[in-house]
């Protein structure tokens, strides 16, 4: 009996088997969705997120330099943290004005406080304020209480410096307590980012209640295409995010799909990569039915409809 023979034997097996118990060796059909997919019958949304967390660092963070003797002071790392207040934040609000596009800023609330007039700006620019926790304390080393005490005083900062109440969360490298999603909820919190399974906004259940998702990003992530063992250039960045739109695009021709992208306040407000971030937003912009979208309003929208994926809810052991 030849190879070619066994092979196909053994398929034809595995088929009537899955057959047998109900399933099928074909693609599942993605959950069916209502055309059109988006607001104005848009193709593809964008949704861009500005973080705003640079000189919130802790003090022993060394940025991309060698962790020194802790016993002398670190005179350098925190002058690569307030580049990204000195020139990141500014020079990506003047790239998101050139091509019009309103995008969201994740803030953290020790970084509006000792930078208020330009998390002013930020919104006064029609960008949304979207909750950070108030330091880079990771959320899952917190207790309850002081994990709800944290969100309400970045909240209540966010708001009386920028004049809007934050509605959306991203947690400290996306990484949430068992309480996260409930604190959220109970403190009028709509979405969470926090999510990488989807390449479209969702819901999930939390306390029988839905709540929105609206998913980051790591593959399209300066912070990770920009440092450690996947770095890469502004020019080969650039051509990723080409490659993605590509696909993401065709496939919006049956249903819907979003892109995410993240730009760091000291990494993608480099001069040569708001080039490459320039280079996209152009090729983008070129097609069809293209929008860029704030994330709160994709929340509220998802909020709305009956046809977007539903998650199972969290249980944790």
């Amino acid at each position: 009996m030849t190879i070619q023979r066994t092979i196909k034997q053994a398929l034809a097996v595995v088929s009537i088997i899955a057959i047998s118990v109900g399933f099928s060796l074909v693609k599942a059909e993605p959950i069916k969705q209502q055309k059109p997919f988006w607001p104005n019958d848009a193709q593809l949304v964008i949704s861009i997120s500005m973080q705003f967390e640079a000189t919130a660092q802790d003090a022993n963070d060394p940025g991309p330099f060698p962790k020194q003797d802790p016993n002398y002071p670190d005179t350098i790392a925190p002058t690569w943290y307030q580049y990204g207040m000195n020139e990141g934040i500014p020079r990506l609000l003047n790239l998101w004005d050139k091509h019009g596009i309103k995008v969201t800023s994740h803030m953290v609330g020790s970084a509006v406080e000792l930078n208020p007039e330009l998390a002013k700006e930020v919104v006064a620019r029609g960008h949304e304020a979207s909750g950070h926790g108030q330091t880079w304390t990771p959320q899952y080393s917190m207790t309850e209480a002081e994990e709800r005490a944290s969100y309400i005083k970045s909240a209540n900062i966010i708001e009386k410096v920028t004049g809007t109440r934050p509605i959306g969360f991203n947690a400290f490298w996306m990484r949430h307590s068992t309480k996260t999603l409930e604190i959220l909820q109970e403190l009028d919190f709509i979405y969470h980012i926090d999510d990488l399974s989807r390449d479209e906004p969702s819901i999930i259940p939390v306390k029988d209640k839905p709540f929105a998702v609206v998913p980051y990003t790591f593959r399209n992530n300066d912070i990770v295409r920009y440092t450690g063992s996947t770095a890469m250039t502004g020019s080969a960045y650039t051509q990723e995010l080409k490659d993605e739109f590509d696909v993401l695009y065709e496939e919006g021709e049956t249903r819907r799909r979003m892109m995410s992208i993240s730009a760091h306040d000291r990494l993608a407000g480099t001069p040569a990569r708001v080039k490459a971030l320039d280079k996209f937003i152009t090729y983008a912009k070129q097609y069809k039915g293209v929008v860029f979208m704030r994330k709160d309003e994709i929340a509220r929208w998802t909020l709305t409809h009956k046809d977007v994926p539903v998650n199972p809810a969290r249980v944790f052991n």
